[in-house]
């Protein structure tokens, strides 16, 4: 049975070695490295103790293979290579999360928009430590499993325990599962009479679909200038990620290329197809921008075709190829790195090991960068010139925006962060509405007039508070709290210290929950936007014409 395994492990050395014959790579294996693992296998399977899993320690054998190479060159076992595009090209009922398995430990990659565990409060970066208390952290787990524990019905409750860097004690969230969006493009809209905005979460086979559509849809609003949101886009298929930089950049031009010392440079060009070639383009990154989503920003870049603001992205530059094995498995090996038009090279380093590499946002947290632009330093080596006007740009992991925004976690009291990981935000909204709607849509017919007309006032936080407080939220002593904050009331003012003096950023937040759950999640970010810096100040430069220009070069 092992020795199926065995040639397994064979063909995965000879997908790693450079050697261009593969007779001769063959004769090397059977040879030198497959005869030691093969008579390793021979004595543990006569000697060893104990019966054995010869399958189980072939796949040990070959994850540790991968894990030394880099961090996204993975193994996958045949029950999970049915399951692993389905965020690509397919919708499920769940928690809405991206994860990868490392050292026995469930690492969030990324929440999807609009998902539960988003509305909860899940971050990328959180260990998933124990489901309904049940330890999973050092316990063998794997993908399938995990999908078994997170996945289930719509409507019903998991409960979930984390691990965040920046905390000591353990995170318990209540999450209600629900079908997870499976749209690229979670909202477009017009922003003011000349500027359009489109939210893309990530590059999936119908993105470019829908991308031409809603392109086409704003142009007949009236659109000449667009604000694109890749914030938090995680990447997806490279293809769609050329298709798309193609709607914005001129025929003929290099968008990316990608090499490898085993694979020969490839060069991927713009066609004459693009919808939107001439406009004003603005660009919206930060730290979770990765893969695909860098390869838009870094050709839109370098060719001073728009203007990119955020802060710095994730730097997710490799190339990976799947290669089936014989029972069904697969392993998804990196082939190659993707490169920016001018020769910048996306991915960061991965010298210090995979537990450095997944904590770079918590170091970038750390040193400042996230705060400040004077944080980040950049060596001569890594500086290149863009393509038409010659401005300074740098690589070496991860797209540089040409206006930096700081990262603003004070607009985000505790009080906030508790009611979104415990749940209880989500059923004070879906309670509120309940006992609402009818009055809601009577007074607000459509998003627009709730948009212009809607206001969260004091009675709407006070309700907030009161189901916080008799949820025992805030504090051990709630029924004097409650008393307290009772005897404040009165003349409808708020108890002001479980807010922390962020009453107007609350306010703000839960208009946006209220229109989410009546009228889709498009519409959150239509509301949230209006006070999110990143997207106000792309504004302001998309109307200042010599302003954008001048950061062009033009």
């Amino acid at each position: 049975m092992y020795r199926k395994g065995i040639y397994q492990f064979i063909f995965v050395i000879l997908i790693l070695t450079s050697i261009k014959n593969p007779a001769q790579v063959c004769a090397q294996i059977s040879s030198e490295q497959a005869y030691k693992f093969n008579r390793v296998m021979d004595l543990i399977s006569m000697f060893y103790v104990d019966t054995i899993k010869e399958q189980k320690l072939v796949e040990q054998a070959i994850i540790s293979v991968l894990k030394d190479l880099d961090p996204h060159s993975i193994y996958i076992n045949k029950d999970e290579v049915k399951e692993m595009n389905e965020p690509l090209i397919g919708s499920f009922d769940g928690i809405g999360i991206t994860f990868n398995i490392f050292k026995d430990t469930v690492y969030i990659v990324r929440t999807y928009p609009g998902g539960p565990s988003e509305k909860a409060g899940l971050k990328p970066g959180d260990r998933i430590v124990s489901v309904e208390n049940e330890l999973i952290a050092g316990t063998g787990i794997n993908l399938g499993m995990v999908k078994k524990l997170l996945l289930g019905k719509k409507g019903t409750k998991v409960n979930i325990s984390i691990k965040r860097k920046s905390i000591t004690e353990l995170i318990d969230y209540t999450i209600i599962r629900g079908k997870i969006p499976i749209n690229s493009i979670v909202t477009a809209y017009k922003a003011d009479e000349k500027i359009g905005y489109i939210k893309l979460t990530k590059f999936s086979a119908t993105t470019i679909d829908e991308f031409e559509k809603t392109i086409k849809k704003l142009k007949k609003e009236g659109v000449n200038d667009l604000i694109l949101d890749l914030r938090d886009n995680g990447g997806g298929y490279l293809r769609t990620a050329i298709n798309i930089a193609d709607q914005f950049i001129q025929a003929n031009k290099l968008i990316v290329f990608t090499k490898g010392t085993s694979s020969p440079r490839s060069n991927y060009f713009s066609t004459s197809k693009g919808l939107f070639e001439k406009s004003k383009l603005i660009v919206l990154i930060d730290e979770g921008t990765a893969s695909a989503s860098e390869i838009v920003t870094g050709a839109v870049q370098d060719w001073d075709r728009g203007v990119v603001i955020g802060r710095r992205s994730f730097g997710k530059g490799l190339v990976q190829r799947p290669f089936h094995l014989m029972d069904g498995s697969m392993i998804r090996l990196t082939i190659a790195r993707y490169y920016t038009p001018t020769g910048r090279l996306i991915q960061k380093s991965y010298a210090g090991g995979y537990q450095n590499y997944s904590e770079d946002i918590d170091n970038r947290f750390n040193n400042g960068e996230l705060f400040s632009e004077d944080s980040i330093h950049f060596v001569d080596s890594l500086k290149y010139l863009t393509l038409n006007k010659n401005r300074k740009v740098f690589g070496g992991g991860g797209i540089m925006p040409d206006i930096f925004i700081a990262a603003d976690t004070s607009a985000v009291p505790a009080f906030y962060r508790k009611l979104l990981r415990t749940g209880k935000l989500n059923e004070f909204i879906l309670k509120y509405i309940d006992n609402n709607r009818t009055v809601l849509i009577s007074r607000y017919p459509d998003f627009n007039s709730y948009k212009e007309n809607f206001k969260v006032d004091n009675s709407i936080l006070n309700e907030l508070i009161k189901f916080a407080v008799i949820e025992e939220l805030k504090d051990p002593d709630s029924k004097e709290y409650l008393l307290a904050l009772e005897s404040k009331t009165t003349d409808n003012n708020i108890y002001d210290p479980i807010l922390d003096g962020n009453e107007e950023m609350l306010k703000h937040q839960l208009k946006a929950l209220i229109a989410r759950n009546i009228w889709g999640d498009r519409t959150f970010y239509e509301i949230f936007n209006q006070k999110d810096k990143t997207y106000l100040k792309a504004i302001a430069v998309l109307k200042n014409p010599q302003l954008y220009n001048s950061i062009l070069g033009y």
